[in-house]
């Protein structure tokens, strides 16, 4: 999807490996490892730039599903329980050796903890999303996807950026970016963030401001070119933050009896709060809350040999959390109320790639890489002291090497083959120690081969259409659940088994009327077999839930992005996707807290439901993202500057046919107005997100075992809430 059509593909201090020249209106991506046009990707890519972040609001990770119609990003208590979902496809799970099914890379490095994007976005080129399994170029964790987050390379003149950004309910934050020479052979660039927003929810019981964050990050980059046909360019990155949060009860039914305590009603256990839609207010007596830091690099090495190049990239990151939770979530101080959560994420990442790429220009040519990643996770956790009692530490190691190969073969004038394929190899280990119950000690390795592949056929009508046909397979790892209840029972079953998934897709890409329409289109159907999700399984003859291989799961539909650009002064970008995600087969699924057999609750010990056909959770039917973008010339060397961000979303559930985790369908509108410099040197801009103050929620939650069993739900409350203003000031020269 090309939503920023004027953005220009800034090119790198100096690149090694063959690129295409970026015409005016062409956009250059790196979904398939190789610098290309994304009109000739025969893959379904969202790019987006910096401008069109900026119009849509979107300052943070969690914030890009308000601008990919296909990505759903679900916030929760702390990032490590958020969940990214692509076509209605993502990991809902909680245990620390869970692949994600979509990855989350930083200029190709892996983050090993999707919590780890959780936080401001760096200094951002670009974003690719790219959709559908990617595990035949990107392994195992890319079964539904992949968000790349490419960054500013060093520059061959001094450039200086510098953006800032108030608003009124109290958020501020500054950014920068400077990159230059320091010889003709060495290039940098450095760049830092700051933000800080209270939040949007009061907790009554001390005056606090909760669903804040604060949040900072350094990033530096050095780029040494010993001679034309070799870089090395060494990255090194550091983050540092917090977040905070309080889950309202936005309903709650009459009567309500907090752990059906007698008399502990919500004016009791939460004093001043009235449960309401609109309700913004807490009160706890313990803040919930988290802090991060985590810090890395890398060396990636470009080096021509011949008519080929030579792609080196060595990482390493280190990560923690810390999250703290009034799982109790009142301002009770009774011994027989208060509970609380401590815990702590550790993930440490060392990865190696090489790969070797043929010239680009020649009509075969390909690609072949290994790869090599070793992880690992600690979570000690605990939980107490008055109910729900948990305390355990838990590891998990993974280890895997794989091989790749790619090739793009022109085997007609106008038609394109292109076939891949992966083998890998992964041994996985965990240590269970279950200090709760009479220190039991549990541990179990495993390893598993899988291979996955790739084949396109794309065909050019004129240089500006083509079509394409995909069929390609996913992979997501076997791993353990290791969470709370982990016991003998689940030692001796083993690892939970890969889910692996097919894919079929058909594109058209088109530029027309002289490059003033862009229109691509994408028809998509992809099934998951063994999906890994939480059901109810019988281990030793007892029946519990875990995450397990529940059935299949099936996702087809349609994605349209469309640019028109009829003169430098007007951009016009939508984005929208139909999509149709079911449960193809999920015969014993948990009944949701309050489910009756009305609702497809089967009575048993325990009980459960069947979710064959029943739409997947976090998969909206329809969902738009649509700017427009005017700059008129006031005079010279000066423009205005208008924009508007349409957002769409139609109805949504956040736990299967559970009503109290449903969203209804609703718009939000963003507006911009500003001035700028005729050569973008600099901008002014003042901004109203959520012009017309329409209230929703980003994630729901059923809490009625807290209370007795009366209806009651949570809701973790989105940046946009209510309606708010700031103004935006940028640098660039």
């Amino acid at each position: 999807m090309v939503v920023a059509m004027g953005m220009m593909a800034q090119p790198a201090f100096a690149q090694t490996q063959a690129a295409p020249k970026a015409d005016a209106g062409e956009i250059i991506v790196t979904a398939q490892k190789r610098a290309e046009n994304v009109q000739n990707v025969p893959l379904a890519v969202t790019v987006l730039g910096s401008g069109q972040l900026a119009a849509a609001g979107v300052r943070q990770f969690q914030d890009l599903g308000a601008v990919s119609p296909s990505l759903t990003i679900r916030p929760a208590e702390h990032p490590v329980n958020a969940n990214v979902s692509l076509r209605g496809v993502g990991t809902f799970a909680f245990g620390i050796g869970v692949e994600p099914s979509v990855a989350v890379m930083v200029d190709e490095v892996p983050l090993a903890f999707q919590a780890r994007a959780f936080t401001d976005l760096p200094d951002v080129e670009r974003i690719e999303v790219l959709r559908g399994p990617q595990s035949t170029l990107y392994g195992k964790a890319a079964s539904a996807g992949l968000i790349n987050i490419i960054t500013r390379n060093p520059t061959s003149e001094l450039k200086v950026r510098a953006n800032a950004t108030l608003t009124a309910d109290n958020e501020y934050g500054a950014n920068f970016s400077v990159s230059g020479p320091i010889s003709p052979t060495l290039g940098y660039v450095v760049s830092g963030a700051y933000s800080k927003w209270k939040g949007n929810v009061t907790n009554l019981f001390n005056g606090q401001k909760l669903n804040g964050r604060e949040s900072g990050n350094m990033r530096a980059k050095l780029r040494w070119e010993p001679t034309s046909d070799a870089s090395i360019t060494l990255s090194l990155n550091y983050m540092n933050g917090n977040t905070n949060v309080g889950r309202p009860i936005v309903y709650q039914a009459a009567g309500a009896l907090f752990r059906g305590g007698a008399g502990v009603t919500i004016a009791t256990a939460l004093p001043g709060v009235t449960a309401g839609a609109d309700n913004q207010n807490v009160s706890i007596n313990y803040t919930s809350r988290t802090k991060y830091q985590g810090g890395g690099g890398n060396i990636r090495g470009e080096f021509q040999l011949g008519d080929h190049s030579l792609v080196t990239i060595t990482s390493y990151d280190k990560f923690r959390l810390d999250d703290y939770f009034d799982s109790d979530e009142t301002a009770q101080s009774a011994a027989a109320y208060t509970n609380v959560q401590i815990g702590t994420f550790k993930s440490t990442l060392f990865t190696q790639e090489v790969r070797l790429l043929s010239d680009g220009s020649k009509p075969f040519r390909y690609t072949l890489g290994a790869y090599y990643a070793n992880v690992d996770f600690e979570r000690p956790f605990y939980r107490g002291p008055a109910f729900s009692l948990a305390n355990w530490n838990a590891t998990s190691k993974s280890s895997q090497i794989a091989a790749f190969v790619q090739s793009d073969w022109n085997f007609l004038p106008n038609a394109t083959l292109t076939t891949g394929g992966r083998i890998q190899n992964e041994s996985i280990g965990y240590t269970f120690h279950d200090i709760q119950n009479g220190s039991a000690r549990f541990s179990g390795t495993a390893q598993d081969t899988a291979a996955t592949y790739r084949a396109s056929l794309r065909y050019e009508f004129t240089p500006r259409v083509n079509a394409f046909l995909t069929y390609s397979t996913g992979y997501k790892g076997q791993t353990y659940d290791l969470t709370t209840g982990f016991n003998s029972g689940r030692a001796n079953a083993g690892p939970i088994k890969p889910e692996t998934s097919r894919d079929i897709e058909f594109g058209v890409r088109s530029q027309l009327f002289d490059r003033k329409v862009t229109l691509n289109v994408t028809y998509f159907d992809t099934t998951y077999k063994n999906l890994q999700a939480q059901t109810i399984e019988t281990i030793d003859n007892v029946q519990n839930f875990r995450l397990t291989n529940v059935g299949k799961l099936g996702t087809h539909g349609v994605e349209v992005d469309a640019g028109y650009r009829p003169s430098s002064n007007f951009n016009f970008n939508s984005s929208f996707a139909l999509l149709d995600a079911k449960y193809l087969s999920f015969p014993a699924a948990q009944c949701f807290a309050g489910q009756t057999a009305a609702q497809g609750c089967f009575v048993g010990t325990p009980s459960s439901q069947n979710l064959t056909g029943t739409r997947a959770v976090q998969a909206p039917a329809f969902k738009t993202s649509i700017t427009a973008e005017y700059t008129p010339q006031i005079k010279d060397g000066l423009r205005g500057l208008a924009q508007v961000n349409l957002q769409h979303q139609s109805s949504v559930y956040y736990a299967a046919r559970d009503p109290q985790t449903f969203q209804k369908a609703y718009s939000i509108v963003n507006l911009n107005l500003g001035l700028r410099a005729e050569d973008k040197r600099w901008e002014v801009t003042g901004f109203v997100n959520n012009l017309f103050d329409k209230q929703y929620y980003p994630s729901l939650i059923n809490n009625n075992g807290s209370w007795g069993g009366a209806m009651t739900t949570q809701a973790i409350l989105p940046r946009d809430f209510r309606r708010y203003a700031g103004i935006r000031a940028s640098l660039n020269f």
